[in-house]
């Protein structure tokens, strides 16, 4: 064997090692404490109060969500399809006035609905799609969790540890910026929603201002 194909082959070598090495270091920067907590936010500190503040304990949790689901590639909407869920937001959000209970209990099957849609596991199981969805939406993704405890608990402030109309129009109104984030607007409606959050203080305006839902 000659003298080049045997640098050749070392050469070849250490860039394999390299790669190797380079991969290592991106995943130790993903999974470790500092790269979990920029990544998941608001999540990061919901697992650390799920494990009763085991620091490694919530990383070990959040690095295998990670794992499972950090390679998933959400899915376009088709304009048929946003549109089709505007209308199904709108009108939750119109209903609410009347029912409170039936719109929080349409707002999570939307989100579970429109989860799918985007690529996400089905809505049966609850618990793995918002683990999924906590990966990539982790500052918006307590609204999902939020409006599928209040969907799911009796009605009655006070009653039983039921929830109260402001409890799920609370619930409603943190929905909607999950909501928001599936939907990955055109950017021409993107900068519409920025001028109309900006000229409402950042909030998202409700259909019902200034009027009250039945029970509040």
């Amino acid at each position: 064997m000659s003298t080049g194909v045997i640098i050749l082959i070392v050469i070849a070598a250490v860039v394999v090692v390299l790669g190797v090495t380079v991969m290592a270091l991106r995943s130790r920067g993903v999974q470790g404490s500092g790269g979990l907590k920029r990544r998941f936010g608001p999540e990061y500190e919901r697992a650390l109060a799920r494990h009763d503040g085991d620091a490694k304990a919530a990383e070990r949790e959040l690095a295998e969500r990670v794992q499972r689901h950090g390679g998933l590639r959400e899915r376009t909407l088709e304009a048929t399809e946003v549109e089709r869920f505007e209308a199904r937001w709108t009108a939750a959000q119109e209903r609410f006035v009347d029912s409170p209970k039936e719109a929080v209990d349409e707002a999570d099957r939307l989100l579970a609905d429109l989860a799918v849609a985007r690529g996400y596991p089905e809505g049966a199981q609850y618990e793995e799609q918002l683990s999924a969805l906590s990966v990539h939406h982790a500052h918006h993704v307590h609204g999902y969790r939020r409006v599928h405890r209040v969907a799911h608990a009796p009605v009655g402030a006070g009653t039983d540890g039921g929830a109260g109309t402001e409890e799920m129009r609370e619930a409603m109104v943190e929905a909607r910026a999950l909501f928001d984030e599936l939907m990955a607007a055109p950017v021409e409606r993107r900068r519409e929603s920025h001028e109309t959050r900006r000229n409402t203080g950042g909030h998202v305006p409700w259909s019902f201002t200034g009027r009250h839902a039945k029970g509040s």
